[in-house]
């Protein structure tokens, strides 16, 4: 059976996970602190028919070889923490990180989870959460008698009450960092757990040891650009289409081959 055939069908699978990736990103475009994926393409193994450097027959060494390609996988998604663009919202439970970092939030088995979607709401019982319900983590629990809801950029949670002249402070928030952010797993809702690949988290205050500032009243959207998108979609449909048409040609080749006739 003709090499080219299974290498053209490798090339066509790895061509629809490609498309696969850019609709969810397209999907997302409009999703909080949603991050794009990337589809990391490498070559599968060679056949080596001839070893470079071979000594011919006539003795002299043969200065290339001969090796024919078996086509292409898909090696990883790379999921790419870049910002994502910044939209004023003025809702005092709207936050964003001004650079690295993550909100940490409690899932119900216990978990911690992590995430860069900042609208967050509040419960029946004035605590922050997130749009399914998940606390954040450490909690903070708003007063019903507050007025007015202050959070610093270093995370603190301030509130003013009902007759009261000055602010109080209620909790403080605090951020995650990676070393490899790229190695989380994403769970859905907008959230992701640590994994062996992401190492540790970094918990801190907000401003310190390399984490990034909080904003109140602003959302950081999808870092996703449709344009981007859609020119890469556009690539990987000629790059399947070009795989198929190569599963044609092979195919001709041998239906001719197998009319040969003495």
């Amino acid at each position: 059976m003709m090499r080219a055939l299974w290498s053209a069908a490798t090339g066509m699978v790895a061509q629809e996970l490609q498309v696969d990736t850019i609709a969810n990103n397209l999907a997302n475009v409009n999703t909080p602190g949603f991050k794009r994926q990337r589809v990391d393409f490498e070559d599968l193994m060679y056949e080596t028919l001839r070893t470079p450097g071979s000594p011919s027959a006539d003795g002299v060494q043969l200065p290339i070889g001969i090796q024919v390609g078996l086509g292409t996988r898909v090696a990883g998604t790379t999921r790419l923490f870049n910002q994502g663009t910044f939209q004023q919202t003025d809702n005092p439970f709207d936050l964003v990180v001004e650079g690295d970092g993550f909100f940490q939030v409690t899932l119900p088995d216990g978990t911690t989870a992590y995430t860069r979607a900042g609208n967050f709401k509040l419960d029946s019982q004035g605590n922050v959460v997130t749009v399914d319900g998940y606390p954040l983590e450490p909690p903070i629990t708003i007063p019903a008698d507050a007025e007015e809801v202050a959070i610093g950029e270093d995370g603190t949670v301030s509130v003013k009450q009902v007759g009261s002249t000055s602010p109080a402070t209620v909790g403080q928030i605090q951020i995650a960092r990676f070393v490899n952010p790229a190695g989380l797993k994403a769970i859905g809702h907008s959230l992701f757990v640590e994994t062996a690949a992401s190492g540790t988290p970094l918990v801190g205050t907000p401003g310190l040891n390399g984490l990034g500032q909080i904003a109140q009243g602003v959302l950081e959207m999808s870092n996703v650009k449709v344009v981007r998108e859609m020119v890469q979609m556009i690539t990987a449909q000629r790059a399947y289409e070009a795989n198929s048409e190569a599963i044609k040609m092979a195919d001709r080749m041998l239906e001719t081959a197998n009319n040969v006739r003495r």
